[in-house]
């Protein structure tokens, strides 16, 4: 009996490690981790006396191409690219050129990441194809390093040229002609490697190249240069600084916004701020009153006049040595009217001066018709400014800790271009505590020269939270901050303009220096911060993400050991 229950039990078990075996699912071995390996080419990679119009790659599994029109790069660029093929997954790769290739030069074909292993994705890192026309393979090189001139970090996909210098080199040739090298950053790099160069002297260029067409096209396009021609071979490591050109002005038809508003568009992100253009309205030859305004963020100004009745206006544009004069048509439209918009609403920052933006520009302020009471109803003194460009009336004034301000704009305080004034208008305006907000002592070191512009900007560099400017003092406050974490640019304001400029291509000229600081200054409520802060140590992008990888890292180990 015991015998015979042994085996049921025994016979049980079996069946139960096989039903647990059957609810198993198969792991198929590791991971493929092993990117794809070139088992031979046709012809053979580094050919010389290359006259094939064919290439055949052959790889030990199926691969794939991925992105070749992004991660591709033809050095010396062809003008006609060549088919690539399959499209579908394959142990072979075609190349079938379509070009006529230069005599005695070296071409390079590095694929980037684009070959990739069918099932896994593994990538065939900086795979090259390299042949050449002529009887040696040329095996200089040149490397450097991208950076943005006013951005805190530089765009991807930048792609970097040498145009040679010889008997009929121009400097127009960025706009008209490829290059005779070319590589680019790619997604992931700040870095590039010029390779497989022959001896020779060049024009070295970097392009942010939206188009991608190897030609510069000041639109769109970010361009960076070094000024000297450079000479092949050499061991120096470039620094290129991209920059958007100011284009020229150019004005486009006007456009009937409303019975008493034009639109009137140009072309390029103008400084019309500090140097606005003369625009001369005209009704059959008698000139019309005007006043001119920036459109909110669009590249438009808007032309304001006097209701009338016509049938079309002219306008002549005017400014440096650019002219234009447009006829157009115009109808009855509905008008503009006086409309006010209080920017605080509510809590006021120490900082800022309480902001009126306005509908329609204003040409007169009658102070004695604006009050401005605390809680306890006496007056406060104050000041007032108008920016007519961007149609907003600041009133400032000395705001206290803890205080509750009424600010009351009676019938007539503010009269518009139509001879519109306002109603009564009334704000309510209160502010914090000191000690909910934050001091800031800078302490620059190694400044190169004054003056400077020192801005407290965001993490990205993409907003100005507070600016200094300074013609020589190296120690500056930035009192009652919201707390944040800041990072420090520094513009060297070398034409002593009080904002950046950007360069120009052809007059060789490069943009305003801009500082960043490597770290971010973290300041919070009730502090008193000095930060002492070395100019001449600037800020670099890899250590930004090594620094990021290893906080991250960090942070996993921290969550783990919880």
């Amino acid at each position: 009996m015991l015998k015979n229950n042994l085996k049921y039990i025994s016979l049980l078990l079996v069946l139960l490690m096989m039903s647990c075996a059957k609810r198993g699912s198969i792991t198929g071995g590791l991971k493929d981790t092993l990117a794809p390996v070139l088992r031979y080419s046709s012809p053979k990679n580094f050919s010389t006396d290359f006259k094939a119009n064919e290439i055949t790659l052959t790889f030990d599994e199926y691969v794939k191409l991925k992105n070749t029109n992004k991660q591709l790069i033809i050095s010396p660029p062809m003008k006609y690219e060549p088919v690539i093929l399959p499209s579908n997954a394959s142990k072979v790769i075609t190349i079938k050129i379509k070009d006529t290739l230069q005599p005695n030069t070296t071409y390079s074909l590095n694929f980037g990441q684009s070959i990739t292993d069918n099932n896994e994705g593994n990538a065939y890192n900086q795979f090259k194809y390299i042949f050449s026309t002529g009887s040696y393979i040329d095996s200089l090189a040149l490397g450097g390093r991208i950076k943005d001139s006013y951005e805190k970090t530089p765009d991807n996909f930048v792609s970097v040229m040498l145009y040679e210098v010889n008997d009929t080199f121009k400097d127009s040739v960025v706009y008209k002609q490829n290059p005779r090298y070319i590589t680019n950053t790619l997604d992931s790099l700040q870095t590039f490697r010029l390779e497989n160069l022959k001896a020779g002297k060049y024009l070295l260029v970097a392009l942010k190249d939206k188009g991608s067409n190897n030609k510069f096209n000041p639109k769109d396009d970010k361009i960076g240069f070094i000024k000297q021609h450079i000479t092949i071979p050499n061991d120096t490591v470039y620094e290129i600084e991209l920059f958007k050109e100011v284009l020229p002005l150019k004005a486009f038809k006007p456009i009937q916004a409303s019975g008493n508003k034009l639109y009137l568009p140009y072309e390029g992100k103008q400084n019309f701020k500090n140097s606005k253009p003369q625009v001369v309205l005209q009704n059959n030859g008698e000139t019309l009153e005007t006043i001119i305004t920036q459109f909110p963020k669009k590249d438009s100004l808007q032309v304001w006049y006097k209701p009338l009745k016509a049938d079309s206006l002219s306008m002549e544009i005017t400014k440096d040595s650019y002219n234009k004069k447009f006829t157009f048509k115009v109808k009855d439209q509905k008008k503009d009217s006086l409309n006010i918009t209080a920017v605080q609403n509510g809590n006021i920052n120490f900082r800022d001066r309480f902001t009126l933006e306005t509908t329609t520009p204003l040409v007169k302020f009658d102070k004695s018709k604006i009050r401005l009471v605390n809680k306890d109803s006496v007056a406060v003194d104050f000041t007032t400014e108008y920016d007519e460009f961007e149609q907003k009336l600041y009133v400032d004034f000395k705001k206290e800790p803890l205080e509750k301000y009424n600010a009351t704009f009676f019938p007539g305080a503010l009269t518009d271009f139509f001879e519109k004034t306002n109603d009564t208008l009334i704000y309510k305006l209160s502010t914090k505590e000191h000690s909910d907000f934050a001091n800031l002592k800078l302490n620059l070191i190694n400044v190169k020269r004054f003056p400077i512009i020192v801005e407290l900007t965001n993490k990205k560099g993409d907003a100005v939270l507070a600016s200094a400017y300074s013609e020589g003092q190296t120690e500056l406050e930035f009192n009652l901050l919201e707390p944040n974490a800041f990072t420090v640019r520094i513009i060297y304001d070398d034409n002593k303009n009080k904002i950046y400029d950007t360069g120009n291509y052809l007059e060789k000229r490069y943009s305003e220096e801009v500082f960043y600081s490597q770290k971010e200054i973290d300041v919070r409520a009730n502090w008193d911060w000095v930060e002492p802060l070395d100019v001449s140590i600037p800020y670099n992008p890899e250590q930004d993400r090594k620094d990021a990888a290893k906080k991250k890292k960090d942070d996993q180990k921290k969550k783990k050991s919880f």
